[in-house]
């Protein structure tokens, strides 16, 4: 597994790059999840800021931003065009967008057809750039249940599409994060980790909420602390599925005390990893012995 930390967490925190890059180096993380937000300010310095990323062995395996396939159809082209672009300079083989900007219940069939129709066009669009389009699993989206991300699969039908699982998301929805991974199991490209006191702190990850510097954080907890039971799914993706050699994964936080967090989340971890992926080696040895 690949993890990286994503630089939206930081969207409210007085931290250069250079010395993100440095600080995710020291502790094992894999690469940056850049936002687009600040993949576009960082335009002017992206070579050098390149560099710097490579020669302390990290990578950007995806720029994550939102593109408006509800919106005017020239804007949508036109920003997806200028993302791809500072994603290959930036040597990503991922874009993330949201599906829309409503729930699925919320749309009618008309703007289900634009939509989708749209999004099938922006994967020819990345895929022409040597990238795939990941679609996120996120409230108020055509990819908020499990029922309507496999329809949307269906409908966008590009093989340029894959999906960035974003686990508190689908255990939010509903759905069984167990079971639904290994139905997407080959389409899931990206997974995005964070939990939750309780349900009933779950508002807070609502974008506006998120994006405020005076948001309610009181509900952000520990990525082992939470609500959901991350050291029993993890365990089971390592174990139960093929995606953990070669998967890429964002630690995503958006409370308060950001890197201090990451590094205990991240050490975390890499403990559930090795204790996980060592008896795993320890029974098929075993079992080979026999």
């Amino acid at each position: 597994m690949n993890l990286s930390l994503c630089t939206i967490s930081l969207r409210h925190s007085l931290v250069s790059f250079g010395q993100v890059v440095e600080w995710a180096a020291q502790r094992g993380f894999s690469g940056i999840e850049l936002w687009g937000a600040h993949a576009v300010n960082l335009r002017d310095q992206a070579g050098h800021e390149f560099e710097r990323l490579r020669s302390h062995g990290l990578r950007v395996p995806m720029l994550s931003d939102y593109l408006p396939v509800q919106g005017e159809h020239e804007a949508m082209i036109g920003k997806t065009l200028d993302l791809c672009r500072i994603a290959n300079g930036w040597g990503a083989g991922k874009l993330r967008t949201f599906a829309g900007n409503k729930g699925s219940h919320e749309v009618s069939g008309e703007e289900r057809r634009e939509w989708t129709r749209r999004m099938h066009e922006l994967c020819g669009i990345v895929e022409d750039h040597g990238l795939t389009l990941i679609v996120e699993t996120h409230p108020q989206t055509l990819a908020d249940t499990r029922e309507s991300t496999l329809r949307l699969i269906e409908e966008i039908d590009h093989p340029a599409l894959r999906l960035n699982f974003d686990v508190i998301h689908v255990w939010e929805s509903g759905a069984d994060p167990f079971k639904f991974i290994s139905e997407v199991e080959p389409l899931v490209a990206h997974m995005h980790l964070k939990n939750v006191r309780s349900r009933s702190f779950l508002p807070e990850f609502q974008p506006a909420n998120v994006y405020a510097p005076a948001g309610s954080r009181s509900g952000m907890v520990n990525l082992f602390d939470g609500a959901f039971d991350y050291r029993k799914f993890l365990s089971f993706v390592m174990a139960g599925t093929s995606l953990w050699p070669t998967l890429d994964a964002s630690l995503e936080w958006f409370g308060p005390d950001v890197l201090a967090t990451l590094e205990q989340d991240a050490e975390q971890l890499f403990l559930l990893e090795a204790e996980t992926l060592g008896l795993a080696a320890l029974r098929e040895s075993g079992a080979a012995t026999l």
